[in-house]
């Protein structure tokens, strides 16, 4: 069995932001040449999400609407978390996105459903965090 592993680095330039890597992703799988097997994809760091979705602009706004109602970013003093930080509601925002996706790879292709896409989800940026790609088969 192969294996392949690589770090994606992103910096958003704003607090949240949802970053299509499907072809990020794919070029991994090119690299790697597995033709068959299981590819992973994580968000290395607790405020930021991996996720699977369509890649619709009006999806990704009803998202930050929903996400913010869920967990708002303010007042930062509803939270224990925010001591010395303002991004208690990051951590909360990634736990319901999630932290990463598994893939099917598929004569050398990423086994995706219609419309399906991969993306970065950023809840606290303005910094440089990691995604990693892991893939494994033949």
């Amino acid at each position: 069995m192969k294996h392949y592993r690589k770090e994606l680095w992103f910096e958003a330039p704003t607090r949240r932001a949802f970053i299509n890597i499907t072809r990020q992703v794919e070029e991994c799988l090119r690299e790697s040449s597995i033709k068959q097997g299981l590819l992973l994809c994580n968000a290395m760091h607790i405020t930021a999400s991996v996720f699977i979705n369509d890649d619709e602009s009006g999806l990704h706004h009803d998202y930050e609407v929903w996400l913010e109602k869920l967990a708002p970013h303010a007042p930062v003093e509803q939270y224990r978390h925010n001591g010395y930080e303002d991004n208690a509601d990051a951590h909360m925002k990634r736990q319901i996105m999630g932290r990463e996706v598994v893939v099917a790879v598929t004569d050398g292709q990423l086994d995706f459903g219609t419309w399906e896409q991969i993306f970065y989800g950023e809840f606290d940026g303005r910094r440089k965090k990691r995604v990693l790609v892991k893939i494994i088969g033949e």
